[in-house]
């Protein structure tokens, strides 16, 4: 069998439609946002939030097995109550989403904050809060196993090796809403992001909040983390998100010229590392950032070889 009737074999099973879908859209958002985070020195800000993610996603994941292992020590007993278990099956069918992006998002916030604090400055708080959260989430993954396999679940949530392959069709439709929506706000405060990441004193002076649009990066840039998880797992989001920004430069100069070229080298990267992923067997995650990573390479010597031949 051929690659591309190997391919056209693969793309028949929706879930690998479904992870194709996704990976594209995540790539796409996080190219959008990866310049200004490395333009704004906010790169720290995404590394210390995919951690953050890692501990909301092991809280989600070992949420049923505490309520349960508490319920039944407190109340004495071998077996649940019929409501206490249709508690804890709530809290097991719950989507993962709806406790990791809430606590992500809060410690966006927390995290721009406390990083504007003179007592605690940004790199400091971003070193309690990434090491603090990858040490409570490994704690509950090991105390609270929702799976005998622990080591498996932790490799799965930091790399992301085949969750993107177990999405479901909301998980699909849930991941669209949220790229929407965040290539929507990028493209409605495009002016005003622009105008904070390059000069935020002059736009300060010029009567603008720029404290609230850093926020607002900072919000998206949660979103965005959320959604990769799945994909590149929670230690590779930031070289998703970097990377693309990264080569991008590395040729072109205007801020325009950089995002369109980011977008386009991640969602090719994207689309690449899925398909070679599909053929080789390989973690679609980490082909994903070795694909940004060898494109780096590539521009990076080309930006060279361009200006020794300028000079």
């Amino acid at each position: 069998m051929s690659n591309i009737e190997k391919l056209q074999y693969y793309f028949e099973f929706p879930y690998v439609r479904y992870a194709f879908i996704v990976g594209i859209l995540i790539s796409l958002c996080s190219s959008l946002l990866g310049v200004t985070l490395v333009l704004k020195r906010f790169s720290f800000i995404g590394d210390g939030l995919s951690h953050v993610a890692f501990g909301a996603m092991s809280l989600s994941t070992t949420l049923p097995v505490m309520i349960k292992q508490y319920a039944l020590s407190w109340s004495g007993e071998d077996k649940l109550s019929p409501r206490m278990q249709g508690v804890v099956n709530w809290f097991g069918g719950l989507n993962d989403m709806y406790i990791v992006l809430p606590v992500t998002l809060v410690c966006a916030v927390l995290l721009l904050r406390t990083g504007q604090n003179t007592k605690i400055k940004g790199d400091a708080a971003v070193a309690m809060l990434s090491v603090g959260a990858l040490a409570v989430g490994y704690m509950l993954m090991n105390r609270f196993p929702s799976r005998a396999n622990i080591s498996g679940d932790v490799c799965s949530t930091l790399f992301g090796s085949t969750s993107i392959l177990t999405l479901k069709r909301e998980d699909v439709w849930l991941c669209i809403v949220m790229s929407v929506a965040v290539i929507a706000i990028y493209l409605l405060f495009y002016n005003k992001i622009f105008s904070v990441t390059f000069d935020e004193s002059f736009t300060k002076a010029s009567g603008v909040n720029a404290d609230s649009y850093n926020l607002l990066i900072a919000v998206v840039t949660a979103l965005i983390i959320v959604l990769a998880m799945n994909l590149v797992g929670s230690l590779l989001i930031s070289a998703l998100i970097i990377f693309p920004a990264l080569s991008a430069m590395r040729i072109f100069k205007s801020f325009r010229s950089v995002i369109i070229c980011s977008a386009v080298i991640s969602v090719a990267c994207a689309a690449f590392g899925i398909i070679v992923s599909i053929l080789s067997s390989t973690p679609v995650g980490s082909t994903i950032v070795v694909a940004d990573l060898g494109v780096f390479i590539l521009f990076s010597l080309i930006s060279a070889f361009v200006g020794k031949a300028r000079s």
